[in-house]
């Protein structure tokens, strides 16, 4: 048996394998935005909405010029109503002298408003039936015929009725501004849910017959917690994907209904009420039509594109994971 002296440190042997140091674990969010990055529409997308988002939250700070703000001299003057723009109105004025721009910025924030809080909801909804749905057998039947009897419904009119039948309610309640806001996302959030449902309850079934799902069942877990602690997280991915692409539709929908006159009253500068405003003028002044189109267009693009990306980025088949 061989001595070994205080102090010395063993030498290896000479036909020992080197020893291979590992790269350090990769998180999965980390795994997620390198596969993001590589979709070059997404990461497009990205930039002009956060450019977007700055403008309108930034820009009334910057440029602040009341968008309600009726000059009394400026409209009594041909010359100073539907201004084509100028250094002193970079977007020009409508027909009553108010600027264009802080119309633009300030409308931006309803609108994107407007499209956040009615995907919550829709999300929400969808999510909640879709899980009931896939998991419960008994109430996949009901529930699925409720989803097609909304998918049947056309979705303008359905609108038009939920607005005159609760709208006078709501704005008494909460006041005229915060009820028609409330009453407009609430209304496109009841009417936005199918597809959402439909997508969480394919993956519920799929995910139900699982391995973990059915030890977690066989120990006697709870519906609920299994739900809540099993299911939901592995639904997630397809219900964020379906959550970018809801912003985008809530907002198409807002601007159809403003131009159609029945979403937001003038006083609400939204994207879409700048367009019913600017129609009557659109062959004169081409601007007051082309400015806010362009916005909902550039803004619904990049959402979807957007939404593509994660959609590409969430899925481990398309990772090669």
């Amino acid at each position: 048996m061989t001595d070994i002296k205080l102090g010395e440190v063993s030498k290896p042997a000479r036909n020992a394998e080197p020893v291979v140091k590992l790269a350090p674990p990769r998180s999965q969010a980390r795994d997620i935005w390198d596969q993001f990055k590589t979709h070059k529409g997404a990461m497009t997308g990205l930039v002009i909405l956060c450019l977007i988002i700055l403008a309108i939250l930034i820009g009334p700070f910057v440029w602040q010029i009341d968008p309600a703000y009726v000059n009394p001299d400026a409209a009594k003057m041909i010359l100073g109503r539907n201004k084509p723009p100028t250094w002193a109105h970079p977007m020009g004025t409508d027909q009553l002298a108010r600027d264009l721009l802080a119309r633009m910025l300030y409308g931006g924030r309803i609108s994107l408003a407007v499209g956040a809080v009615a995907m919550l909801i829709s999300v929400f909804i969808g999510t909640g039936i879709g899980v009931l749905a896939g998991y419960f057998k008994r109430l996949d039947g009901p529930l699925m015929r409720l989803t097609d009897l909304f998918l049947a419904l056309p979705l303008l009119p359905l609108l038009l009725v939920l607005m005159m039948l609760f709208g006078d309610t709501v704005r008494k309640v909460v006041g005229p501004e915060a009820g028609t806001f409330l009453l407009i996302v609430f209304a496109i959030g009841v009417t936005s849910w199918m597809s959402s449902a439909r997508i969480v309850r394919g993956q519920v079934l799929a995910l139900k017959e699982r391995e973990f799902v059915l030890a977690a069942r066989s120990i006697g877990t709870p519906a609920r917690r299994l739900i809540i602690r099993h299911i939901l997280p592995n639904v997630i991915s397809p219900v964020m994907v379906a959550a970018t692409l809801g912003i985008a539709g809530a907002i198409i929908t807002e601007s159809v209904l403003s131009f159609l006159g029945l979403g937001f009253p003038p006083d609400f500068p939204t994207w879409g009420r700048l367009l019913y405003d600017g129609v009557d003028y659109m062959q004169l002044y081409p601007s007051r039509v082309i400015l806010p189109g362009l916005a909902i267009s550039l803004t619904v693009l990049s959402v979807n594109y957007i939404g593509d990306g994660l959609r590409d980025a969430l899925d481990p088949r398309i990772r090669g994971r």
